[in-house]
């Protein structure tokens, strides 16, 4: 591994019991504040949905951690880490892919991994809103959860020093879509339909409330395929350990990362070049 100054494979602190070692899955609150807690999650989302913090208290949420705009357009999240002592290959990546991926669990993971902060955005709706998603799609509607989700995206493409965990159908909306691949790199993570299946079966999710949800998933997979191949890197997630995910992510990163500084150095020399010729 290139980067140095914290193990590459982070910790297990806040992953909640029973979450197997093998399933990049993760059902619960715990493993999604590894950074501040919920407090500096209430204070992120403050900034990024604009809500007042009566707001925030009146959720159960404490005003905690600031993220504080600089003179700029970007919002800067503190580094974890200020030793300088750990190299990375970037210091903003974004997790896309069908529900059930593991977007969460890598995600985590991966900010453990390379000392950055970690945001989901599916969690910082309903910790902003008040309501959780199934219930913002039936009482509000799939629209404004969809509005929810572009106002999130067009802030935590100014942060830095972040990993972005986004729902299933973020990376659909093309606008969205265009936002994010402009920011920095867009991991889509890949799992069978039967492996999504397993992994939501459980769950409450609105787009799974038919009475065959894995003909829905393939076919909801297969719509949205074309869509997902836009992303920058592609990484597998069925039957492989959390751990060799996030490395396998972090290597494909750094060729990402070499691959845009030998095009902007190749940039370079050819500018330098046409401006030598003109003399």
């Amino acid at each position: 591994m290139r980067h140095r100054g914290i193990d590459h494979l982070g910790d297990r602190r806040g992953v909640p019991r029973g979450v197997a070692e093998d399933d990049p899955e993760v059902v619960g609150d715990a493993a999604l504040h590894p950074v501040g807690g919920v407090a500096h999650e209430a204070a992120l989302g403050a900034h990024l949905l604009e809500v007042p913090a009566e707001a925030l208290q009146e959720a159960g949420l404490s005003e905690g951690a600031s993220v504080t705009p600089p003179g700029g357009d970007s919002l800067t999240l503190s580094p974890m880490f200020s030793s300088g002592l750990i190299e990375r290959p970037v210091s903003w990546v974004a997790l896309a892919g069908f529900m059930g991926t593991g977007k969460s669990r890598i995600g985590w993971e991966l900010s453990r991994a390379l000392a950055l902060h970690f945001v989901d955005t599916d969690k910082l709706i309903t910790r902003v809103v008040g309501k959780t998603i199934p219930e913002v799609f039936a009482q509000e509607g799939e629209g404004y959860f969809r509005a929810c989700e572009h106002e999130v995206v067009h802030r935590v493409t100014r942060l830095e020093h972040a990993v972005i965990s986004l729902g299933g159908g973020t990376f659909i909306q093309e606008d969205n879509r265009r936002q994010l691949l402009e920011r920095g790199p867009v991991v889509v993570l890949w799992a069978t339909p039967e492996t999504v299946y397993q992994r939501t079966k459980h769950s409450d999710r609105p787009l799974l409330r038919v009475e065959d949800p894995l003909s829905t998933i393939r076919s909801m997979m297969d719509e949205r395929e074309p869509v997902y191949r836009q992303g920058t890197i592609h990484v597998h997630s069925d039957g492989r350990p959390s751990e060799e995910i996030v490395e396998e992510i972090i290597e494909r990163l750094w060729a990402w990362a070499d691959a845009q500084h030998a095009w902007a150095a190749q940039g370079e020399a050819t500018t330098t070049g046409d401006h030598r010729a003109a003399d």
